[in-house]
């Protein structure tokens, strides 16, 4: 057999000249990937390179944490995420589906085409300083990540560095697509992405969320579909004392829909969730309001559940209108189709989240999750040292009602999964500031290295097994299509709400800089910030 060193030497120092170059790298032919090929091996090629990277993922979760932007104002984290992209090789599309912070990052010639992406967006007022079991925000009112999306594309991004390294070093053709999830929180962009073509001549998807579990699954999730509209009604302003009758309340049209649905509620499904936001209520008592919206979230199981709900909302606005003699506008801010994971694709990463396995959870690591447990009266579960079982429709508890995710819009649209990681404290609340407390710590760190590892392995499976997705769209085309097609309510008319935010970050941006982490500096953001390891209930520095 002719010796392939030199080969495979010039491959590996191409593919780190690469990392300063914005090309794509030099095609890889299908017609030299190997036969037979030793998957055990590339998926140990795959860890070690996770694991040397393991420096960047710290540096990127940390990174992301501090800079805790909400849906569409992810400025930093788009410049900051596209720039380690860039330096990889990866072609950067800045702006898609004209979403100013959206982008994609794509790579590789030939073979399948494997969308890789997770949720990048923080949440209104959950500033929160990481490490401390008590609560504290760096900044009062100020955005965080009380959701754990800090830590997400950190993950994808490792692991795409180290699928494309393997797939170099053993000429496997094949592309990598990675995208974030901008505006999660609001469920604002996923239906706009596949509207506008994203995902056309994708293969295989895997999405990932944080979790403190280790885990995925196949079938509906029991994530429910959901509409996110806002109701604006137009009235005419009056003196509210001296000529009430000359005027005519918009106030009075968001109230009356508010009755009006709430009435409403004891004759809907059970399955259904819904609930509402007045944001903009008038400008002071003694002014007839001419201008007040309502924004109302519409949750069900399937398509046509959902859009049911948002014919009746859209009647009752209609009809509050009428009833206070004023005018309504609907707009349509948000949407989400009900989650449904692939099944051979789910098998595939469940095999491979067995072999990686939990992290090895430290003393100092149990400890602090204990403390931060028992300091905010929450049930106290040690960090998983096994991983979650594959969660099925056999195992899965039925769904009467409960949360959303957008990734369900690119489920209907190509085989997808969500893989699920231990970056996180068990017992804690969702989208509250207990679920930022561990986001920045070794805990976030190396739950998202143990992610890395996982997907990197599967991507690995995808490019090497051409039965795999052959399953997979058959699956897709068979069982998920059988009763439901993807039927969103999104048209061509409606544009993503990229005002969503603007206002508060004009005002909060200035504040939350001083507070970036810089990597260059600082070992890690707790050591930026001053912050012991592991608090065990140690005050924490007040912000400026």
């Amino acid at each position: 057999m002719a010796d392939t060193r030199p080969m495979i030497t010039a491959l590996i120092a191409a593919a780190l000249c690469s990392t300063a170059a914005t090309a794509e790298p030099a095609p890889i032919q299908a017609s030299t990937a190997a036969t037979g090929i030793d998957r055990d091996a590339l998926k140990k090629q795959a860890v070690a390179d996770v694991e040397a990277h393991a420096r960047l993922i710290q540096q990127m979760v940390d990174s992301l944490f501090s800079f805790a932007e909400p849906g569409f104002q992810e400025f930093q984290t788009m410049d900051y995420l596209t720039g380690i992209l860039k330096k990889e090789g990866f072609t950067i599309t800045r702006g898609v589906a004209g979403i100013p912070t959206a982008w994609t990052a794509t790579w590789g010639t030939g073979g399948p085409l494997v969308a890789l992406g997770s949720d990048v967006d923080g949440l209104l007022g959950l500033s929160q300083y990481p490490g401390s079991p008590t609560l504290k925000p760096m900044i009062a009112g100020a955005p965080g990540h009380g959701e754990g999306h800090n830590s997400g594309m950190p993950m994808m991004i490792a692991a795409a560095i180290a699928a494309k390294d393997v797939m170099v070093k053993n000429r496997i053709p094949g592309r990598l697509m990675l995208w974030p999830g901008v505006a999660e929180e609001l469920l604002a962009t996923k239906a706009w992405y596949v509207r506008e073509g994203l995902f056309k001549g994708v293969d295989m998807s895997i999405f990932a969320h944080v979790s403190s579990d280790f885990s995925t699954g196949w079938g509906n999730s029991g994530n429910n579909a959901l509409v996110s509209a806002e109701y604006t009604f137009h009235g005419k302003t009056a003196h509210a004392a001296g000529m009430p009758w000359e005027g005519r309340s918009a106030l009075d049209g968001v109230e009356v829909m508010d009755v009006a649905w709430n009435m409403r509620r004891e004759h809907l499904p059970v399955t259904q969730r819904s609930h509402y936001v007045i944001t903009n209520g008038g400008g002071q008592p003694n002014i007839v309001p001419d201008l007040a919206s309502v924004w109302y979230y519409f949750r069900d199981l399937d398509f046509g559940s959902v859009r049911d709900l948002y014919t009746t909302g859209n009647e009752i606005a209609d009809a509050a209108a009428k009833a206070t003699g004023t005018t309504v506008e609907h707009k349509l801010l948000g949407y989400a189709a009900p989650n449904y994971g692939n099944k051979p694709l789910a098998e595939a990463a469940y095999a491979n989240i067995s072999a990686v396995g939990m992290p090895s959870w430290s003393a100092d690591d149990q400890a602090f999750a204990r403390t931060v447990q028992q300091t905010n009266k929450r049930t106290v579960k040690p960090l998983p040292t096994t991983v979650a079982e594959l969660s099925t429709p056999a195992n899965r508890e039925r769904s009467l009602g409960g949360g959303s995710d957008d990734i369900g819009d690119i489920m209907w649209t190509v085989p997808t999964i969500t893989v699920r990681y231990p970056s996180n404290i068990p017992s804690m609340i969702g989208h509250n500031v207990l679920s930022a407390i561990a986001m920045a710590t070794p805990i976030a760190h190396k739950g998202a290295v143990a992610g890395a590892k996982a997907v990197s392995m599967t991507v690995l499976d995808i490019m090497t097994t051409p039965q795999l997705v052959t399953d997979a769209k058959a699956f897709q085309q068979t069982v998920q299509f059988k009763d439901q097609k993807y039927d969103p309510v999104v048209t061509a008319n409606d544009p993503p709400a990229i005002h969503l935010n603007t206002e508060i970050m004009e005002r909060m941006r200035p504040a939350m800089k001083k507070f970036y982490y810089d990597p260059a500096k600082y070992p890690t953001y707790l050591d930026q910030l001053g912050i012991k390891y592991p608090a065990l209930a140690a005050p924490v520095p007040t912000s400026d």
